[in-house]
């Protein structure tokens, strides 16, 4: 890349520095939004004067801040492929977004991403979250953060009766990020009327939950759910807020706090101490970190509000090798052929060892992210991550990926499964080898589906 040079945009929020290399402006770290904890974010419209974005912002804290656990295998692994040589700041001022914006382009069409980390970690500064392949198309990218874990998703009867809801910080997040978003890009060249969400696993499942909210309409016109979208079996869907609340009062118990007030005071890493020995002494410790059912983000079981999300165009895809994949690709299936929307199915193993299409692994195709990698992609790959960039781009700009040179993808429609395949050795219309699953099974969550 060339060395980048500093630039400066005028905003209603005042002067933001950023810096321009090859063809796209950087905007790093911005604030979208403030929050104390375990309340909700107030969106931030002025920096007072000068705002310098050429440096990541601060992530979420969690678990990995004082628990890197990199001794586990699983970890090790994502460490590997998405954090090995970074340096992570963590501090519970984060509600920050990235920009990458195409040069001296006005109206372009907006993506934002929202990151994976099964609601308890991630960030918007790893690998491969970068927009600037997809600048060179045309297309505004937002990487967002958003609160995770205890700061995201607890509990409290305190919490309702202070604001009518308590649960779903992160989500809220989320929301109010959208808000920021939609009232601003225009000042980094973006068209706050053309705005594609997309996110990969928790990221792609908190779209899902943000499409069943019709009062978030207008907010934005399509997306792309990767490795987490469809129709939620039993196991994995929502709790109502106060179901949850008996977990986080046990958190209190070990951190030593009588009430909330207590806990907004304690120091971060006596937070974090608490939160891992009830990780360590509980198997639920997923089910109680995760968005729930608010009667405000999310208003209802989801699924009662499955059967009519918002009205607007969406994608979906899985891998070979995703997590619990026939199950991610079933109930995405009978998402898809409910809203007519695209699928891909994901089915080139990843090179360099025996992991297959790993859970995430299609994050570099999409961003055009293969080069930064420690893997032997091939000529075949860098092909398929054109192809994957070229069809988002088509999708993000009118909801049509069709506007390239790939194969033609075929869309679902009159509740029929259409699935555009990219293999090893050719991207076309296909079928996925396992999807023989029963609907029993799906419902009863058996952990083999």
């Amino acid at each position: 890349m060339n060395t980048p040079k500093q630039i400066k945009v005028e905003t209603s929020m005042g002067t933001v520095i950023g810096t321009e290399t090859n063809g796209c402006r950087q905007f790093l770290g911005i604030p979208y939004a403030k929050a104390e904890r375990f309340r909700y974010a107030v969106p931030v419209h002025s920096f007072n004067g000068v705002f310098d974005a050429t440096e990541f912002g601060n992530a979420c804290p969690q678990y990995r801040q004082f628990y890197p656990h990199l001794d586990n295998p699983e970890r090790l692994f994502y460490y590997k492929e998405f954090r090995e040589g970074m340096t992570f700041h963590y501090d519970e001022d984060c509600l920050n977004l990235c920009i990458y914006a195409p040069v001296k382009q006005t109206g372009c069409p907006v993506a934002v991403f929202i990151h994976g980390g099964g609601f308890n970690s991630g960030s918007n500064k790893e690998e491969p979250f970068r927009g600037y392949a997809l600048a060179k198309r045309g297309i505004l990218s937002v990487f967002i953060n958003y609160r995770v874990g205890i700061l995201g998703y607890l509990t409290h009867e305190d919490i309702e009766k202070e604001y009518g809801h308590d649960g779903n910080f992160g989500l809220d997040d989320q929301k109010t990020a959208l808000l920021w978003i939609k009232q601003h890009i225009c000042e980094f060249g973006g068209n706050p009327d053309n705005i594609t969400l997309f996110g990969q696993s928790a990221g792609a499942i908190s779209i899902q939950y943000l499409c069943l909210n019709h009062d978030l309409k207008g907010l934005f016109q399509r997306v792309y759910m990767m490795s987490g979208a469809g129709l939620f079996p039993a196991f994995a869907s929502p709790r109502h807020a106060s179901e949850t609340r008996e977990y986080w009062k046990q958190l209190m118990e070990y951190a030593g706090c009588t009430n909330l007030d207590e806990l907004r005071a304690l120091d971060m890493e006596s937070l974090a101490n608490a939160t891992e020995k009830l990780k360590q002494e509980r198997k639920d410790t997923l089910y109680n970190t995760m968005p729930v059912i608010d009667g405000y983000l999310i208003k209802a079981p989801v699924d009662q509000l499955i059967t009519n999300p918002i009205p607007v165009g969406y994608m979906l895809s899985y891998t070979n090798n995703d997590m619990y994949a026939p199950m991610l690709a079933y109930i995405g299936n009978q998402f898809a052929k409910q809203t007519d929307a695209y699928i891909s199915f994901f089915d080139i193993d990843a090179p360099g060892d025996n992991n297959g299409a790993f859970h995430s692994c299609d994050l570099r195709y999409l961003f055009g992210r293969l080069s930064q990698s420690w893997r032997p992609y091939t000529k075949r790959d860098y092909e398929v991550s054109e192809q994957m960039m070229d069809y988002f781009s088509a999708y993000a700009k009118n909801g049509n990926p069709n506007a390239c040179c790939g194969p033609y993808w075929q869309h679902c429609h009159d509740k029929k499964i259409k699935v555009l395949c990219f293999r090893k050795d050719q991207t076309a219309m296909g079928n996925v080898p396992f999807l023989k699953l029963s609907n029993n099974m799906i419902r009863k969550g058996d952990p083999k589906a």
